[in-house]
């Protein structure tokens, strides 16, 4: 096979070039700062970090990997650095796939790509990402995206290697790999976009030079391979199903995510005084559980929902700017992600003054019983689409003797009706881990038709949601959303509600906020 150049894929894919701020720029270029800037640094103490705890396991996931793809080169880029505006980008997350098979969380370098070639017995896995420079380079003090004065130093391979448990090199290796590209490789194509643009050049070049039988890296060609990316897409749907069943680790920070929501609960609910106060009081409570979030891990898992009043019966209300009125409910569905990016995904509704209304309470304990009733059926062996069901029929009952519906609770709940519905148009159910939805691209028979196993982790999260202006729906109950999640992992004995310490009776939640704002 020909080889082909990488000047255009070392300037873009591999190592982009920064920003220019050439017309805003006041760092001196003379060769007497540049000499005087490089020189009288201390040296550098090469500490090795032991392997961190994942290691082990991210290891195991990639041999399961592995095992799925014999004889093909798989590609899974971290992802790079997202613009917000201008020249100041989003904080950075690694995609979820190279998170799941490195252990590397929040400390991941963007720009960093794992590669597993494949040997006569499986595959060597190699994580390549761009090394702190050295300082007689330019690259520290002025290159603002990478550079250690702008943002702080980077690890060395040593270092990275160490703490993962994994062949580590330089980025600039990175190019070998690209001049071997052939058909057979496979590349998670979301993760990186320009990345993956030349990986299907390199695709390309590799099917030309074969039928042209020779250097085909200046001819132009119109041969298309894998045009619709079926092989890509198929690898990420499997790279998606390979979290359907978390390990000890996983499980275990999840626990960790739990248990900071759960505090971070606690928070909102001693500061709704303050945020009772405000004229956007749903603002101070998104601030006040992201800052638990930021204290006690890596950041929310997703934007915070913090829906008062009629906003509640808006699903994804992420706005937050209304004010949260003592006598209404305020919906709280708020995660916080650990720094290995493993969230939690809770749902508490609250009345603002301490007390449920008797409708509010009645709306309420009736989506916490179709919660207990979905808990109920969520056991290994069981059918996942079952868990919705279960949820269903209660609102379907609730509803239709609250006279919402034109017809029986039965005959509602007939596949081809559905009138419950409207007041729940959302699933009772979806996996949870590295993403707050997460394993979203597995095969509907692993997913919703798949069968329940220990080590699964998913919400259960039923709600009713009256519209203030659904006429179908009586008076006194208009405007009231309400919603109840838990997390739950299925062990070999039945269900765990791993958020059951956060208060969710009716009774409960009443108490819990009395002692926590008395």
């Amino acid at each position: 096979m020909g080889q082909w150049t990488m000047a255009y894929s070392s300037e873009t894919a591999i190592t982009p070039a920064p920003r220019s701020n050439e017309n805003r720029s006041t760092t001196p270029g003379s060769a007497g700062f540049k000499a005087y800037i490089s020189s009288d640094w201390a040296e550098r103490t090469e500490t090795l970090p032991p392997a961190r705890e994942q290691a082990p396991f991210a290891s195991a996931r990639r041999d399961r990997l592995s095992a799925i793809h014999p004889g093909q080169r798989l590609i899974i880029p971290a992802g790079r650095l997202k613009q917000r505006s201008n020249d100041t980008d989003y904080a950075f997350r690694a995609h979820s796939a190279f998170a799941h098979l490195t252990g590397w969380g929040s400390d991941t370098e963007p720009g960093a790509v794992l590669v597993l070639e494949p040997t006569a017995t499986g595959h060597d896995a190699t994580l390549y990402f761009r090394e702190r420079a050295g300082r007689d380079s330019d690259e520290f003090y002025a290159n603002p995206d990478i550079g250690e004065f702008w943002i702080g130093p980077r690890p060395s391979i040593a270092q990275v290697a160490s703490d993962l448990g994994l062949q580590v090199r330089g980025i600039a290796d990175l190019a070998l790999v690209m001049n071997t590209i052939d058909t057979e490789t496979l590349v998670l194509r979301e993760a990186d976009p320009i990345f993956t643009t030349e990986v299907d050049e390199g695709r390309l070049r590799f099917a030309a030079e074969k039928v042209l039988t020779t250097d085909a890296s200046d001819s132009p060609f119109s041969l298309e391979v894998n045009g619709d990316h079926a092989a890509d897409e198929q690898f990420a749907r499997g790279l998606s199903e390979l979290r359907l069943v978390k390990d000890d680790y996983e499980i275990a920070q999840m626990r960790l995510a739990v248990a900071a929501t759960g505090r971070g609960f606690e928070d909102v609910i001693r500061d709704l005084p303050r945020s009772s106060a405000h004229q956007r009081g749903e603002r101070l409570v998104e601030g006040v559980f992201n800052t638990r979030a930021r204290s006690d891990g890596n950041a929310v898992g997703y934007d915070t929902i913090a829906a008062s009043g009629p906003h509640a019966c808006i699903l994804h209300w992420t706005r937050n700017d209304g004010a949260v009125v003592p006598g209404d409910l305020i919906l709280i569905d708020a995660g916080v992600e650990v720094d290995s990016y493993y969230t939690a995904d809770i749902t508490r509704t609250l009345p603002v003054d301490g007390t449920f209304t008797d409708v509010q309470r009645r709306v309420y304990d009736a989506v916490r019983e179709a919660a207990d009733a979905a808990f109920a059926v969520a056991v290994p062996g069981a059918v996942f689409r079952d868990v919705h069901a279960a949820a269903m029929a209660v609102i379907a009952h609730h509803t239709a003797a609250w006279g919402m519906l034109p017809v029986t609770a039965e005959e509602a709940l007939l596949p081809d009706n559905g009138h419950h519905r409207r007041y729940m148009v959302h699933g009772t159910s979806h996996h949870l881990g590295l993403d707050v939805h997460d394993c979203a691209q597995a095969r509907r028979e692993m997913y919703m038709d798949g069968v329940i196993e220990p080590g699964m982790v998913f919400t259960i999260e039923p709600g009713l949601y009256f519209q203030p202006d659904d006429l179908t729906v009586p008076a006194e109950y208009r405007g009231i959303g309400v919603r109840i999640e838990d997390d739950i992992l299925i062990t070999a004995d039945g269900p765990e509600n791993l958020s059951a310490g956060i208060p969710r009776t009716s009774e409960a939640v009443e108490a819990w906020i009395a002692a926590l704002t008395a």
